[in-house]
């Protein structure tokens, strides 16, 4: 970045004030709170969020300096606005996995194309490796995990993961609302791009960093219930 581009002292200190300003709001709103998912709170928790980012941007570009705390992004939804009786909805689910152990995964794909060789050969078709459809499978990660997917559902699968050599890492599930179901083949091609925060009635996380601010909080204290 050349010097004329970079920001002023001036803009640093009103980044400053920003964040102060920011902090006052939030603590305005947390104490005039109306209940335990206050949409001012996330709201002044966005803003304040927002406004420390810009100030430690800004620190750094001018200053080579950082701040000495980090303020995470919100894992919360915006307040819903959609329809008050939906007619129809999406449910959106991700999962990811580690391969953990890739012979397991490879052993149980071979498995499948000897009890039905004709199911893998799109697997075997499309990995862009030379021989027969078994050799490609017990060979390829790519191919096995074709085979593996196309053979049992995703929620078979979650709850047999390590049976096929996967390690759980985080998901989640997302329930958003509308108001007419979508035209067949509408949203193939581009699935999750036009999901609108504010349609999602509810949403299921499921992350190992909740075990860990749990384990923390029973350290400190009596332990407590949490749902997520």
């Amino acid at each position: 970045m050349s010097d004329a581009a970079q920001p002023s002292a001036a803009e640093v200190r009103a980044a400053a004030e920003a964040v102060k300003a920011a902090l006052d709001r939030h603590l305005d709103a947390v104490e005039r709170r109306s209940g335990q998912d206050d949409p001012a709170v996330y709201a002044a928790f966005d803003e304040l969020a927002a406004a420390a980012e810009v100030y430690d941007e800004l620190l750094y570009d001018t200053y080579d300096e950082v701040t000495p705390f980090e303020i995470p992004g919100s894992d919360h939804l915006p307040s819903y606005n959609g329809p008050e009786e939906p007619s129809a909805l999406s449910v959106l689910i991700r999962r990811d996995y580690a391969v953990a152990q890739p012979q397991r995964l490879l052993h149980q794909a071979q498995r499948i194309a000897d009890l039905d060789p004709e199911a893998v050969d799109d697997a075997a078709d499309g990995s862009g490796e030379a021989g027969s459809a078994a050799a490609v499978v017990g060979t390829s990660v790519y191919a096995a995990l074709g085979v593996l997917f196309g053979e049992f559902e995703p929620d078979e699968i979650a709850s047999r993961h390590k049976e096929f050599g996967l390690e759980e890492g985080d998901s989640t599930l997302w329930v958003a609302a509308a108001d007419d179901l979508a035209e067949p083949g509408e949203w193939l091609s581009v699935p999750f791009d036009d999901i609108d925060p504010q349609q999602v009635v509810c949403r299921f996380d499921v992350s190992a960093v909740f075990d860990e601010e749990l384990d923390e909080d029973e350290d400190a204290a009596d332990p407590v219930e949490r749902g997520r």
